[in-house]
């Protein structure tokens, strides 16, 4: 029977576009989440057009193999990551921007475009694309649309959903179907496209998106500040949020991170402090205004030294050290990264937990995050050689989730669910709220055959 399919992939999508190789499909079978199931896939298929998926989801659908789509794999959750037998849909070569236009200040991509390459994209024609996941320059959009990604600016501009306005999406059965408008306004039936924004993969294949685009922000400048604790890093970004102020990107790093990044790369970042924070105006003539009452805001609530760079460049710097945190956490164990969200009222409570649950578990917890809209990324780091210490991780990095939730929050604000988190589901919706995602879930994929077992356990 696969043999069949494989016959079939290759006389719709060509010979080279269908790779059953073990040694590639291998290198396929996972994205960058740890702890989650990887399976063996039977196929791989990089289809690059819409007719093209169109074809490989019903020859799919004919021989009742599941179908996993991915893009780059930069994601955090085990969405994209294989299941045994199944077939791999890959959007790399669907990576064409179709059209950017700056009277409707839109672009139309494919779903394997990259993050960056869209967003300078746009840039030459002075427009901005805002969403920006720290994978940014390998992230592709049809991957951030699956997880509804967000990054460093969302406390300012918002997250994927925010400014996707329009997708093509193959479903199951082959049919193609477009669900929003070009157009900025439209409230004609039930908001489909949002409700394909961050279903990882189990409603559907976006093969096209529409996307919103911002005029280009002016220049933008950056300080950075340090605290002897984390209290005082996150009163002074509560107070900053408090202000009237509405900075472009507000970052947070306590000391275990910080000590991290400066071992990874000589950055001159302090480790004797408890915490810093990285605040960036977009606001051109006003940053530096923008930026000196940040810094004022920062000294009142008990910033040891407070940063501001002088240009462009100076900023960039210091923006770089809060991307380069996962790879600077890696060398120091396995790392279980998870991504809650809380109101801002809550992130001490929130800080004060994970130290409480570090210690319980006697594991070390690091967390960065963007406390400017409340979503943090603790990181439970540990020795997976050790079963103890591996099972202490697992249960410290569930203990984050249910402190998460009881503070009145999420266990995800922009990875996803995968199959990382999806047991934790219900206990965030509620057996109502999961009842009808399985409804929504049949009602699109009624064979259950597009990412079986992600976000939805069982079906």
């Amino acid at each position: 029977m696969t043999d069949a399919l494989v016959a079939r992939l290759r006389s719709a999508l060509g010979e080279a576009a269908v790779v059953d190789d073990p040694d590639v499909l291998d290198s396929h079978r996972h994205d960058h989440a740890t702890f989650s199931p990887a399976g063996v896939p039977r196929v791989l298929a990089r289809p690059t057009s819409t007719t093209e998926v169109a074809e490989v989801l019903r020859a799919a659908g004919s021989f009742g193999v599941p179908v996993v789509t991915q893009g780059a794999r930069t994601g955090l959750s085990g969405a994209a990551n294989a299941i045994d037998g199944c077939l791999l849909l890959s959007t790399a070569r669907m990576n064409r921007i179709l059209e950017i236009s700056v009277e409707d200040q839109v672009a139309v991509v494919q779903p394997g475009v990259v993050n960056a390459d869209l967003s300078r994209a746009v840039l030459e024609k002075d427009l901005f694309y805002p969403p920006d996941p720290s994978s940014w320059e390998m992230s592709t959009i049809g991957g951030n649309i699956a997880t509804n990604a967000g990054g460093l600016c969302c406390v300012k501009y918002g997250v994927t959903s925010d400014f996707v306005r329009a997708v093509e999406v193959v479903l199951a059965s082959g049919e193609i179907v477009r669900t929003g408008r070009r157009a900025a306004k439209g409230v004609a039936g039930y908001d489909l496209t949002r409700l394909i924004v961050g279903s990882e993969g189990t409603l559907g294949v976006v093969t096209e998106a529409t996307l919103a685009l911002r005029p280009a922000p002016e220049a933008a400048l950056t300080a950075a500040a340090t605290f002897r604790s984390i209290e005082d890093g996150i009163a002074a970004a509560a107070a900053v949020m408090a202000s009237g102020l509405r900075p472009s990107l507000l970052e947070f790093l306590d000391q275990p991170t910080l000590r991290a990044i400066q071992d990874y790369r000589d950055m001159g970042l302090p480790g004797d402090v408890g915490s810093m924070l990285l605040a960036q105006s977009d606001r051109g003539p006003r940053a530096a205004e923008d930026v000196a009452r940040i810094a004022a805001i920062c000294a009142e609530h008990g910033a040891i030294e407070v940063a501001e760079a002088s240009d462009v460049e100076e900023s960039r710097m210091l923006l770089e050290a809060r991307r380069l945190v996962n790879s600077a956490l890696e060398p120091l164990g396995t790392t279980l990264i998870d991504d809650v969200s809380v109101p801002r009222s809550q992130l001490v409570a929130l800080l004060r937990g994970i130290a409480e649950i570090g210690a319980k578990y006697q594991v070390l917890i690091c967390c960065p995050g963007h406390v400017g809209d409340g979503n943090m990324h603790p990181t439970v780091v540990f020795d997976r050689n050790d079963p103890a210490a591996e099972e202490r991780g697992l249960e410290a990095f569930g203990a984050v989730m249910e402190l998460g939730l009881r503070l009145g929050g999420t266990i995800t604000g922009e990875h996803g669910i995968g199959t990382l988190k999806a047991g934790w589901l219900e206990t965030e919706l509620g057996p109502v709220g999961l009842e009808l995602h399985r409804r929504i879930k049949q009602a699109f994929d009624p064979d259950n055959l597009l990412n079986p077992g992600k976000v939805l356990q069982a079906f």
